[in-house]
């Protein structure tokens, strides 16, 4: 484990930059004073929004699945963070092009350019008892990570949101403000453990100046909260007034296929409704422990991500 703190001269690259946790990263990276950092990704209308908040930050728009000159952008990082993830999708291909071949690039890329440390971006998925082509390519680039012959540490955080989030709760607090009802699938008593994406960037940055080679922590949010509960959240804080009605589990999921014959981007799947009630209760380090700061009750990281002049009025595309 490194010694001394990180220098905010030292050369940071981000792949997968310009997705909910990406640009939540940018923004502390840019408080904490880091002024070499080099943010890739694909989505060109996301990445142009990341260069828009951020005036002066070196970009590359690129395809990590496809060999290419962002390459030579890695070169000689202190740190590479490592984001980029097929996260939603209808079939395999999507998820084994972009958390398998795309890592499977990076890294190769990261061991013959002396990138010194990896912080790996996984998920709590991985310990899950959900069986779909999210998991199973999430795991496996793990293993893809622990082989590379780099320095790493792997964070597996729980549903995350935030500032920026396309989906989600992002997505599910717009859909809420545009619809005359909002429904809930089954009895909406599904456990869950939401983490404020800022307290992961903060993890990432402890894990940034620590270097911990070959931890592993899973990340919790520190409230355990019911799927209805959550949605209530979100409608006060927003002030809405839109009516929750529950429909039959089974009817929603219908419903869900119908629509997402229709959409090449569902915001929620049917293999998403699986997860969410698969029962999961997840297990996390003490983040004031492990990384220095207590993690942010639910409510108040609602009223944070609702309320900043600047960043609650910004909604990315979803880029699956």
């Amino acid at each position: 484990m490194r010694d001394t703190m990180l220098e905010t001269r030292e050369r940071i690259v981000v792949t997968g930059a310009a997705g909910l946790v990406g640009q939540n990263l940018i923004a502390l990276l840019r408080e904490e004073g880091f002024d070499n950092i080099v943010a890739i990704d694909k989505h060109e209308q996301n990445l142009d929004t990341l260069a828009r908040l951020h005036p002066g930050l070196e970009t590359v728009l690129a395809d990590l699945a496809e060999p290419g000159s962002w390459e030579e952008s890695i070169d000689n990082a202190a740190v590479l963070i490592m984001l980029q993830a097929q996260i939603a999708g209808l079939t395999p291909d999507p998820f084994v092009r972009n958390n398998l071949t795309a890592t499977e690039r990076v890294l190769a890329a990261a061991s013959e350019r002396g990138v010194g440390f990896l912080v790996h971006a996984s998920s709590s998925v991985v310990n899950s008892v959900a069986d779909d082509d999210y998991t199973r390519t999430k795991r496996e680039q793990e293993e893809l990570v622990k082989k590379a012959g780099i320095p790493y540490c792997i964070l597996r955080p729980t549903l995350m949101f935030g500032w920026f989030d396309p989906k989600h709760l992002g997505w599910l607090s717009r859909f809420m403000e545009r619809v005359p009802v909002f429904p809930i699938p089954g009895h909406g008593r599904y456990m869950r453990q939401p983490l404020y994406n800022r307290d992961f960037c903060r993890a990432i940055l402890s894990c940034m100046h620590k270097q911990p080679a070959g931890a592993e922590y899973d990340l919790v949010g520190p409230d355990r909260i019911d799927y209805i509960d959550m949605i209530r959240a979100i409608r006060d804080v927003k002030g809405l007034k839109t009516p929750i009605v529950r429909i039959p589990y089974g009817l929603f999921d219908i419903l869900l296929r119908i629509y997402a014959l229709f959409s090449a981007k569902p915001p929620f799947t049917s293999g998403q409704l699986k997860a969410l009630t698969a029962g999961d209760e997840f297990t996390g380090v003490d983040m004031e422990a492990t990384f220095g700061f207590k993690p942010t009750p639910f409510r108040e990281a609602l009223r944070e991500t609702f309320t900043h002049p600047v960043y609650s009025q910004v909604a990315l595309e979803s880029p699956h």
